[in-house]
């Protein structure tokens, strides 16, 4: 059996090159090693699945900052107003939430994932599960096709490789993707786990005693061991058993994992600014007003107005000041300490859960290898790459999945469209 265009999973990247392929003439096989296609997609946001953020191109490409700009030519192509349309097209609704983040209106992922695999089955698109490749055949400087791990060898003039990165294995994203990268005479950047929870072994944490708190709209900060800021967001988080997590975690982890290997540090400090709209100066006269009004009344209760419960006896003991301390007997330097507390409330973090607990992959095929207008291998004829097998990576809220469907539908339309009329089967 031979097709034109062979497609190596059937994630998001993977379908959308299914559907972008047969769109432009291509006879098209999606093989996936799983029971069912769409697996990463149908657990994204939380089961609801934020198919893209609805911003410009500028602005995804600065929420994307492993390599966003390579993305420039693809989100041209197919950005966020194209993905939009595309469902709206495939009759999912979708609805806008908090910056910019598009979900179903039905909160479903399911949803999405059954239109994009109707989809790629109504154009005509050979469909394999339970179909592990166990290499990528190449000949005479192109790709010649793929042979399975049956032993089964189908020959096709372009192979998609979308096997995804190696976060979230249960998925199938395992890494398969790389060594036959390689045998192509690609290099890999080196691997390691973006969007995921931050480790620290201070005592507060190892003892569990803020476990399950959430903080709401503060900004979590990165500094390096020589004291510059590395990076800041501003949004919510919590306090887990093995140290922090939440959506500004996520988007700090990154900087994290790379500023210890660069300083070769064991520890690094964020801060948490629990106030982020007032100066230090306000929230000491904010915090010293309220402390003045409710003249008899412990402060551990007056900062109730403030903090979250649970954080006061923490942040008291750090500033060195007693719980049941009253305002007539408030010393200024340590109610002055306090204040920088809850302005930079600092963690020792020592890194972040494994790749396999990330939400997405860092590192990848490197870019310089590859042709950012057709997502075409420059060493290899024939073969193109798309997903989070490419050294690209975003924040979530929409921006890997948009990298993905962008990378996606431009290797399929590249790949398509590199066939002259005499190659493409009928």
């Amino acid at each position: 059996m031979k097709f034109d265009v062979i497609v190596i999973g059937g994630g998001s990247a993977g379908l959308m090159a299914s559907i972008a392929a047969s769109s432009h003439g291509a006879k098209v096989l999606v093989v996936d090693k799983g029971d069912k296609l769409g697996r990463k997609l149908g657990i994204s946001g939380g089961g609801r699945c934020n198919v893209t953020n609805n911003k410009d191109i500028e602005e995804m490409i600065k929420n994307i900052p492993g390599n966003g700009r390579f993305l420039y030519s693809a989100l041209t192509q197919f950005g966020s107003k194209d993905i939009i349309a595309f469902f709206e097209g495939l009759g999912i609704k979708l609805k806008e939430e908090d910056r910019g983040r598009m979900f179903p209106v039905t909160d479903k992922a399911k949803n999405v994932v059954d239109a994009l695999v109707n989809k790629v089955r109504s154009q005509g698109v050979s469909i394999q599960i339970h179909a592990p490749v166990a290499e990528i055949l190449y000949k005479d400087g192109r790709t010649a096709g793929v042979r399975m791990k049956s032993g089964e060898t189908i020959a096709s003039r372009c192979v998609i490789m979308a096997t995804g990165g190696k976060s979230v294995p249960q998925t199938g994203s395992t890494g398969d993707g790389y060594p036959w990268a390689e045998k192509a005479g690609h290099s890999i950047s080196e691997l390691f786990p973006t969007e995921v929870p931050i480790t620290s072994n201070e005592a507060f944490i190892r003892s569990k005693e803020l476990q399950g708190l959430s903080l709401r709209n503060v900004t979590l900060s990165v500094w390096n061991p020589k004291g510059k800021k590395l990076t800041e967001h501003e949004g919510d988080m919590i306090f887990t058993h093995f140290g922090i997590s939440g959506p500004i975690v996520l988007r700090c982890s990154q900087f994290v994992v790379k500023a210890l290997k660069q300083f070769d540090v064991r520890t690094l400090t964020v801060t948490i600014d629990q106030l982020p709209e007032r100066s230090l100066q306000e929230v000491f006269d904010y915090t010293w007003g309220l402390a003045r009004i409710d003249s008899k009344k412990a402060i551990k209760n007056v900062l109730k107005a403030v903090l979250p419960e649970r954080l006061i006896p923490l942040m008291l003991h750090k500033a060195e000041l007693k719980e049941d301390t009253t305002y007539d007997n408030i010393p200024k330097q340590p109610w002055l300490e306090l204040c920088k507390l809850i302005k930079a409330f600092p963690i020792q973090v020592n890194g972040t859960l494994s790749i396999e607990e990330a939400f997405v992959t860092g590192g990848g095929i490197n870019l310089k290898q590859v042709d950012p207008k057709t997502m075409e291998s420059k060493l290899m004829d024939g073969l193109y790459f798309c997903g989070e097998v490419l050294d690209i990576h975003g924040y979530t809220g929409g921006y890997n999945i948009s990298a993905a469907f962008a990378t996606g539908f431009t290797a399929g339309k590249s790949a398509a469209l590199s066939l002259n009329d005499s190659t493409v089967l009928p």
